[in-house]
């Protein structure tokens, strides 16, 4: 009797193993295409006028920040500060949304690192690691 689920045993870890590894290989073949992916990314935002245009990269970096003229005609010095502002915050969080969602993408469905992308929650994470460590006991 012991030796059969000693073999159960054996074989629902072999089927786990194979799952992983298989879920491993696929996110490492996809890291060259993710990389060129996450280089390319750019994130194009406009005020709510028209008259500045940001653009971001993959890490919520500013690549560049455009002013129509319209924008110099006002004067108004600290508006158009507000403005910028406000849009390169826009832009920003655009880029990393965006920078997020591609990621997922290359992660196995229901991993701890997908949520933790959405949701920045090291708690969370840690906690899912933390369960896995202890067998499972207390999952977050």
């Amino acid at each position: 009797m012991a030796e059969s689920v000693d073999r159960e045993a054996n074989r629902a870890l072999r089927a786990r193993f194979d799952e992983v590894y298989g879920q491993y290989r696929q996110l490492r073949s996809g890291l060259d295409e993710l990389r060129s992916r996450l280089a390319e990314l750019r994130v194009t935002e406009r005020s709510d006028d028209g008259q500045v245009t940001v653009v971001a990269g993959a890490r919520g970096d500013i690549v560049s920040v455009d002013l129509a003229p319209s924008a110099l005609q006002g004067r108004d010095a600290r508006a158009l500060s507000h403005k910028i502002t406000l849009t390169v915050h826009r832009a920003a969080a655009a880029s990393v949304a965006a920078t997020q969602e591609l990621v997922a993408g290359y992660l196995p469905a229901g991993s701890g690192s997908v949520e933790f992308l959405r949701t920045g929650d090291f708690d969370t994470l840690l906690g899912r690691a933390d369960a896995a460590m202890r067998g499972g006991e207390g999952s977050a």
